[in-house]
């Protein structure tokens, strides 16, 4: 039985395409041209189907291939190929070898595929994203800022906590307005601020020029866009995301999880994680699983693969909030682990435990149940046994008797 599987090398403005039948030894091919526009890639379509085409894979070249994954994922199985795993012996690449090594290594599944969600998560992922972008050119902005304020002499953020706080702002804002009285700028202070008035106004005691307040006042109009654009932007993921609040709930018990954080989860990978065989499948996606570089029989590197960089950054973020939640299972975790693996593995190893205790939330729709502070009857008697061998290996025998009922 035939099994036509076609390969696009994409490119900005070219598309080269081979098609052969896979049931055939050896592949036989036939290629073609063609251009990125709307029209030209709606050819390509006619023409794949022409061929009784049935599946389609394509190199996942920078952003080129999401016009053309648009313009067929509604006629054909789509498949998106690391760029890595096709790539040519040095001195011997072409645009049709590359195309017709790109069907031989789809046939042979030697090639790494990358997911691709459907279209209303990546909408979602679109958003998530771009809230963390802004995020980060905010943090950026900030540290701008306080380089900007050293070179005028100003040392304000070695006294306030939060330079783009309320206390904080009113003073740039009066700066940038030609305020130069350190003690009425001080003034503006709130009085809830750790340090004193007297560091306050040591602080503030600079004379910046025109050209430094005006570079103030541009930072300050940039950050009041960057707040108003994150506010929009988490408004339409919250309204985006209305119909899957109940699984947004469910993440928010698990301890180190907010809404922000449940959000960006969920927009990665769905809000049921359909698309995973297990939460090791996962764990293994999102790169937080040790890493395997054998020879010789020996592993030389645990280092984990790359992965999904976002959810990632979000699950240790969350790990580091979870284990400083008294009483959780993940401090207790975390400190029997941090001896022994030190801190950053430890955390590590957290965000794998709570990325594969995610999957089972969304998964099969349960509910987090902490048990951190509860002793199990496993538990006492996996501990009997294990002192028990100790004192065996000391030449001691021991027999232990429960004075009262365990804690169920």
């Amino acid at each position: 039985m035939s099994h036509i599987v076609a390969g696009i090398d994409v490119h900005k403005k070219l598309l080269v395409v081979a098609v052969a039948d896979a049931s055939l030894d050896p592949l036989e091919f036939s290629s073609k041209r063609f251009g990125t526009g709307h029209q030209e890639l709606a050819q390509l379509s006619e023409w794949l189907a022409g061929q009784g085409v049935q599946d389609v894979v394509m190199e996942s070249t920078a952003q080129y291939w999401k016009p053309v994954w648009l313009a067929l994922e509604s006629n054909f199985r789509l498949h998106l190929a690391q760029a890595q795993s096709n790539r040519a012996p040095k001195g011997r690449k072409t645009d049709s070898r590359d195309t017709e090594r790109l069907v031989r290594r789809f046939v042979a599944n030697e090639l790494i595929l990358s997911f691709v969600p459907d279209s209303a998560q990546r909408e979602i992922r679109m958003l998530a994203r771009r809230r963390v972008q802004l995020v980060q050119d905010r943090v950026r902005l900030q540290a701008q800022m306080e380089c900007l304020l050293e070179d005028c002499n100003i040392k304000l953020s070695s006294v306030i906590t939060d330079l783009f706080g309320t206390s904080g702002r009113r003073i740039l804002e009066a700066i940038s307005k030609g305020s130069k009285d350190a003690a009425s700028l001080a003034a503006l202070g709130d009085r809830r601020l750790k340090c004193t008035v007297a560091q306050l106004t040591d602080a503030l005691h600079a004379q910046p020029t025109a050209n430094q307040r005006e570079l103030i006042r541009m930072y300050l109009e940039e950050l009041k866009l960057f707040d108003t654009h994150i506010e929009t932007v988490t408004n339409l993921i919250a309204a985006t995301l209305q119909p899957q609040q109940d699984a947004i709930q469910r993440l928010c018990q698990v301890p180190g999880i907010r809404v922000v954080a449940a959000q960006q989860i969920m927009a990665e990978i769905g809000p049921g994680a359909q698309v995973f065989a297990s939460g090791r499948n996962l764990s293994s996606w999102a790169g937080l699983c040790p890493g395997v570089h054998e020879s010789a029989g020996q592993n030389h590197s645990g280092r984990c693969a790359k992965g999904n960089k976002f959810l990632r950054s979000v699950l240790c973020q969350c790990a580091q909030a979870a284990v400083h939640t008294k009483n959780s299972w993940f401090q207790v975790k975390f400190q029997r682990l941090l001896p022994r693996l030190g801190y950053s593995k430890a955390i590590w190893a957290i965000a794998r435990y709570m990325i594969e205790l995610i999957w089972k939330i969304l998964h099969d729709g349960v509910e987090y149940q902490e048990r951190g502070a509860v002793t199990s009857p496993q538990a006492i008697k996996r501990r009997f046994q294990r002192l028990r061998r100790e004192c065996r290996n000391l030449g001691y025998e021991i027999h232990l008797t429960p004075t009262g009922p365990t804690t169920p």
